[in-house]
Parts: C-alpha cells; sequence; structure tokens
C-alpha cells in the first residue's frame, strides 16, 4: 500500500473566484517544478498505486505495464484523458487538470524504468489460431487492408521512439479491452486516428487472433523500444504528427474581443459550457444536482443549435434578467442571481467574443429533471419568490479595491453559487451564514466561518498564491492550502490567468467578509476500538507522508493536526479524498504538483470510517466521528 495524503491544509473552496485575465503567477513553469529525483518518484505513488511499483502491470492485467514505455507515447496518452478522448474514469480525474509540464514529467519518469518483463500467461487460443495471428502481427493482411503491428511497433513489437508504444509484455484482456474502445468508438486519439481504422478493419476472429498471439510472446530482450523506424508509417498517425495538444479557441484581436475573451474565459463559462471530450462551449455538461441533472446548452454562434440568432440585447436578457431568446425563463442552475449584477459594459464584450468562436452545431440535450422541478412554469412562483434583476452598487466607505472585488466575487466569479447554502427550493439563503453547500458531489466550505474557509487571518499575498497558484505557503515553507475538486478546475481554467490586481481585489474583499460565529465542536467521541483501529490503519498508510503525529511532510503530504480540512462539521471532502485520491491543479506557478493515491479498492467502507475518525479527533481536531454509512453513498458519486 502507499501512503494516504489528505492533500488539503486549509479548503478554500470549491466555487468560482473568477476576474480579469493576465499572465499565470508566478513564473515560468519550469522553474518551479520539482526537479529532485527522490521527490519526482515520491510524486508517482498516485500512479504505481494501480500500476504497481514503478509502472508494472497487475496480475489482472487490466492496469498494463508503464514502465520502460517511449515517453512521448505516455504522454500522448495522459493527454487523451485529458482531453476525453480516453474515459477510465479514474485517468480522466487524475489528468484533467494537470498542465504539460506535470503530464511530462510523469511519461518520462516511467519511460526511464527499465524493468525485466515478466513471462507471458500460457496461451489458451489453438496453434492455428495463433499462426494466424503471427501472421497479422508480423505480416500483415493486405487483402483486409491491415499492415503488420510490427510495420509501426517496431520489429521486436516493443514500440519506437518517441512516441510508438510496444504491444507484448500485457495481457489478452487488456489487448482486447483497447481494440474494442477503438472499435465502438469510446477511446480516441488525435486525427487522423489510425489505430481506429485498424480496429474496425479486424474481424472477431482476427481480433481474436493477433491479441492471443501478442499476449503469448515473451519478451526476450532487453526490452527497450526501437530507436526510429525504419520506413514511413503505413497509416497517417495524429500521434505522431499532433504533439500537441492545443484547446480550441478564437483568436480575439481588437481590444474589445480581447476584453470579452477574458471575462468568458475567467467568468469560467467552459467550466460548465464544454463537455469533457468536447468543442469548445458547445455544452452537453451535466451538472448533477438533487434536483436532478441539467445540461449546459451550447453557447456558440451556430445559428440552429446555439446562440448565433441572439442578438446584444438578447444576450444581456439572459444574464440580467434570466430570460432566453423565446421569453422562457431560465432555471437558476445558470447563475443568473449573480450575473445580473454585471455591468452591461461588460456584458456587452463577452457577447462580442462569443461571436467569434467557431459554431458548432450540437442540439442541447433537455434536463432530466425530476417532478415537480421538471414543470418550468413553476420557475414564476420561484422568481417571484427570490430574485430580483439589479445591478453592483459599489460601497462607497470602501476603496476602489475593496469595490473591485466585490464586484469580482458577487457577480463575474459567482462565488456565492458554490458556498452559500441553499433552502428545500434552491435559492441561496446567505453567503454570510457559517455553512456551506454541497456542489458536485463535494462541500463547498463557508467563506465566513474561521473554523472552515474563512480568510479573515490570511494576508493578502497568502490569498492570491492560493488563488493564483492553487496552493499557498507558510513562511517557513510549509503547506498553508491548496485547491481541490470544482475549485481546483477554477483555479486551473480561470484563477492561474488572471492579473495580479484583480486577485488582490479578491483577496482584499475575502479577508474583510465578517466573521460569523462557527459551529461548536463536536464533543462525540468515537469508541476507544474505533481509534485504536483507526490509529493501526493511519501507520498502514497514512504516517509515511503526513507524519506519526500528523505533522506532515512536506512537500509530499500536509499536516492534519489542526487541520480545518478534516475538522470541518462536513467529511465529505476528506472522504473523497480516501476514496479517490487526486491532484492539486498542474499550474504554471505549481506545475508539478503532489498528489494522494486512490484507496477506494484497498479500504473497506468501515475502515476508512475508523481512520478518519481517527484523524478528526487527534493532534487537537475535535470533529465527531465518521460513520461507514457516509462513505458509502459516495463511492458511486461522480469523480468530476
Amino acid at each position: 500500500m502507499r501512503p494516504l495524503r489528505l492533500g488539503v491544509v486549509t479548503v478554500i473552496g470549491l466555487g468560482a473566484l473568477v476576474v480579469s485575465q493576465g499572465q499565470p503567477l508566478p513564473g515560468a513553469a519550469e522553474d518551479h517544478a520539482v526537479s529532485d529525483p527522490d521527490l519526482i518518484a515520491r510524486r508517482m505513488q498516485p500512479c504505481t498505486l494501480c500500476h504497481a511499483e514503478r509502472g508494472r502491470a497487475t496480475p489482472q492485467g487490466y492496469y498494463p505495464r508503464i514502465a520502460g514505455k517511449p515517453a512521448g507515447y505516455l504522454f500522448n496518452q495522459l493527454v487523451n484523458f485529458r482531453r476525453g478522448r480516453r474515459h477510465f474514469p479514474t485517468m480522466v480525474y487524475f489528468a484533467q487538470l494537470q498542465g504539460d509540464a506535470s503530464l511530462r514529467q510523469m511519461a518520462t519518469y516511467f519511460a526511464a524504468q527499465q524493468l525485466p518483463y515478466p513471462p507471458p500467461e500460457p496461451p489458451i487460443a489453438g496453434p492455428s489460431l495463433l499462426e494466424r495471428g503471427r501472421r497479422l502481427a508480423t505480416e500483415g493482411d493486405a487483402s483486409a487492408q491491415l499492415p503488420s503491428c510490427a510495420a509501426c511497433h517496431g520489429e521486436q513489437l516493443l514500440g519506437v521512439e518517441p512516441a510508438v508504444p510496444g504491444l507484448l509484455g500485457v495481457s489478452q484482456d487488456y489487448l482486447l479491452g483497447q481494440l474494442g474502445a477503438w472499435r465502438n468508438e469510446t477511446r480516441s486519439a488525435a486525427a487522423p486516428d489510425c489505430m481506429a481504422q485498424i480496429a474496425q478493419r479486424l474481424t472477431p476472429t482476427a481480433l481474436a487472433a493477433v491479441t492471443a498471439w501478442l499476449a503469448s510472446q515473451p519478451v526476450t530482450s532487453a526490452g527497450h523500444p526501437a530507436a526510429s523506424m525504419k520506413a514511413p508509417p503505413p497509416l497517417r498517425c495524429g500521434s505522431l504528427e499532433s504533439p500537441r495538444d492545443a484547446a480550441a479557441s478564437a483568436s480575439a484581436t481588437s481590444a474589445e474581443l480581447r476584453r470579452g475573451q477574458e471575462l468568458v474565459r475567467l467568468g469560467n463559462c467552459a467550466s460548465c459550457h464544454t463537455a469533457l471530450g468536447g468543442a469548445l462551449l458547445a455544452g452537453g455538461r451535466p451538472i448533477p444536482t438533487r434536483f436532478g441533472t441539467f445540461y449546459a446548452p451550447n453557447i456558440t454562434p451556430d445559428l440552429q443549435t446555439g446562440i448565433g440568432r441572439w442578438s446584444e440585447p438578447d444576450f444581456w436578457r439572459a444574464l440580467h434578467e434570466g430570460i432566453a431568446r423565446d421569453g422562457t425563463a431560465l432555471y437558476p442552475a445558470f447563475p443568473y442571481p449573480d450575473y445580473t449584477q454585471l455591468e452591461r459594459s461588460d456584458v456587452d464584450a463577452m457577447y462580442a467574443y462569443l461571436r467569434t468562436v467557431p459554431p458548432v452545431s450540437a442540439a442541447n440535450r433537455p434536463h432530466e429533471l425530476r417532478v415537480p422541478y421538471n414543470l418550468r412554469s413553476l420557475l414564476m412562483v420561484w422568481r417571484w419568490l427570490y430574485f430580483r434583476a439589479g445591478t453592483y452598487r459599489p460601497d462607497p466607505a470602501q476603496d476602489a479595491t475593496w469595490n473591485r472585488g466585490g464586484y469580482l466575487v458577487r457577480a463575474l466569479a459567482h462565488c456565492s453559487a458554490c458556498h452559500a447554502p441553499r433552502n428545500l427550493l434552491g435559492a441561496e439563503r446567505s453567503a454570510l451564514e457559517p455553512t456551506g453547500a454541497s456542489i458536485l458531489g463535494w462541500y463547498a466550505p463557508s467563506l465566513v466561518d474561521p473554523q472552515e474557509a474563512s480568510l479573515h487571518e490570511w494576508t493578502v499575498p497568502d490569498i492570491v498564491s492560493l488563488l493564483g497558484t492553487g496552493v499557498a505557503a507558510r513562511s517557513g515553507g510549509q503547506t498553508q492550502a491548496v485547491t481541490l475538486g470544482p475549485m481546483a478546475q477554477v483555479v486551473f481554467e480561470s484563477l492561474q490567468f488572471a492579473s495580479r490586481e484583480d486577485l488582490e481585489a479578491i483577496a482584499h474583499y475575502l479577508q474583510t467578509l465578517p466573521t460569523v460565529a462557527a459551529t461548536p465542536v463536536v464533543s462525540e467521541r468515537a469508541s476507544d476500538q474505533t481509534l485504536y483501529e483507526g490509529q493501526a490503519l493511519y501507520g498502514r498508510h497514512c504516517a509515511a507522508c503526513h507524519g506519526e503525529r500528523g505533522e506532515g511532510h512536506d512537500p509530499l503530504g500536509p499536516p492534519l493536526a489542526r487541520n480545518r480540512a478534516v475538522s470541518m462539521g462536513s467529511a465529505i471532502n476528506a472522504i473523497r479524498l480516501v476514496l479517490f485520491g487526486g491532484y492539486v491543479a498542474g499550474t504554471e506557478g505549481n506545475p508539478t504538483p503532489f498528489g494522494m493515491p486512490p484507496f477506494s479498492e484497498q479500504l473497506t467502507d468501515d475502515q476508512i470510517a475508523r481512520v478518519l475518525s481517527y484523524i478528526r479527533q487527534s493532534w487537537g481536531n475535535g470533529a465527531a466521528p465518521v460513520e461507514a454509512s457516509a462513505v458509502s453513498p459516495l463511492r458511486g458519486s461522480p469523480l468530476w
């Protein structure tokens, strides 16, 4: 087992703090990357828990060997998970908020692990099927337009530098799973996708033959990929032709369009309006709530399925009043109760920019809501009770910096959409209440409760660092806080590009929010047996990174003693981290973050509850114990 890392010291939230775009803070990624070889190896622990030590395959065969594969190939696969071309949920969850520097370091590390290959399992196919598989792999089948595997993957079938993988040393089940995913279009690579063409041309018998033969072959050489191809590949391959991962974006030329682009990006529009692996702003992303699932609409300028027929006043009405072009009332899952405070000039700039993005024909998916929430006519009652259109009014008693921060936090960033508690009908109660809110399966902590995410005692530079890079350190260098969950996405996709002036304005505003009396520390104690067993689990899985007494070992694991992230009333985030692990966002200022392995397959619900109960009631922490019944429902919750 690998050490458990509860990667949050002070949870700063799961909402969206979004502002005007500048340069990523604080500098070039390579200047901040982890470079110590031992620390790099420790950084790979979330990978090795599933793929086994240094990337060996597990006996089940479904976690493939990644040791010794070409670095370019490994990097391309990580990018494919990040871009939604590959769909294994755990890998998507771990890769989607990592920048190129982080993914390239992972790829380089595992490519350098040159380890002996285990012997193959005895084949279960007959001699004739194996012979057919050998011919397909080494000679191909011209009549079926199938080039040989060796033509691309090298004569030894161990891959070719820099980006073609080996085909030996993995199980037939794994090979069948990958080719099957290409056949049914649940896996793809950069276009032109040569493997998708191959998979479609393979008959079921040919597929069984070639995978059986490949899985039966021992690796007799040192296992190194070939240095280069002896001839050009027989099919065009996008993975070789497109080594970079450039996100689609429109080029804004005028100052007004550039400002609109900054507002849209840093208003975090793409996070909701872009489906994983989908076209930019073309909609389709599911937003699960207790009322059902909302699907974000297409906001590209497509005339039929997007907002191509919307006028500037139509767009203003949607953001300011929550009314669509056809007069339909919008559900407040779209945060128009916050956007109503936006200035008209900012909304017009956003509209002008959206007119320039590539139009995408993608029909909007209907919401899947429970009765009676699917009755849109009831929205008129909701609006009468809870919504008033308005504008942000600067406080004359405060300076310009404070008012700029207030505008960003309360309007453009719509922070309260995540952090404010809501009533039974989904309306915000008050951002000044000492409770946060459940959002996307996470808990967004209160920004005014000193026991949760209040920043009243923080310095402005520390807040700026946390929002701009995803991590803040104390003066001695020890980690003070990191962002995880949906807030990490906000940092990765938006806040790291904010100007320092706007981040300082946000920090100043958040710092001056009034503190509200915290919920009293719960005095309920776990049983002695629970604490005894939890302590034993902590010693086996957690102490190596977090310390025997919860003191932490930076940069591997933050301290857990007197840690607000684990001692706040809600244990949802702590449970999710133990179940699913995860990396902090790989930003320009923190390009190679450390992560925590997932323990969902290693620990039972009862074990997770016991180890968390021990952590929440040790070293000065005084939170309530965790019950196994609180863990079980989160196992099936969406990873993101």
